[in-house]
């Protein structure tokens, strides 16, 4: 999910389970008979201790994004079991203060977070994502500010 706040900034966090200098906006699973709009709220919570009632909804993209993992990490991560991921992705408003936001949650994913401009997503990220994070910004880019705007 894309996290803005009334900057027009994005949160984005650095993984505690990889020493990379890469920044991603949080993401998450849903469970079994789930929701994807909870799921999302729900996932944002266990990651950021972001409470629901410091966001709003703003839009859901309107399809579903992939990416496909680099041919040296299939068979390496997820147990093997997957090539890569189907997304769907939601865009929020922060309604809280930077002091409610919480990496520190009973399963940390983060060491580290931030606020970060729409347009420098795609170069924070890990390079095989950053086409997933300017389909993202293209998606939710009458909601961002300047739209989003990112070179190619």
């Amino acid at each position: 999910m894309m996290l803005i706040n009334r900057d027009g900034q994005v949160f984005v966090g650095q993984r505690i389970d990889n020493v990379l200098e890469a920044w991603q906006m949080p993401q998450g699973g849903i469970d079994p008979g789930e929701d994807a709009q909870a799921a999302a709220v729900r996932e944002l919570w266990e990651e950021t201790g972001v409470t629901a009632d410091k966001v709003t909804l703003i839009a859901e993209a309107p399809e579903d994004f992939c990416y496909d993992l680099p041919p040296e990490m299939i068979g390496k991560v997820w147990k093997g079991k997957y090539r890569g991921q189907r997304q769907r992705w939601f865009l929020f408003r922060f309604d809280g203060e930077d002091s409610d936001i919480h990496i520190d949650t009973p399963h940390p994913e983060f060491r580290a977070w931030r606020w970060a401009a729409p347009a420098d997503l795609p170069q924070l990220i890990v390079p095989f994502k950053a086409q997933l994070y300017r389909d993202v910004l293209a998606a939710f880019a009458p909601h961002l500010p300047g739209g989003g705007a990112t070179p190619r």
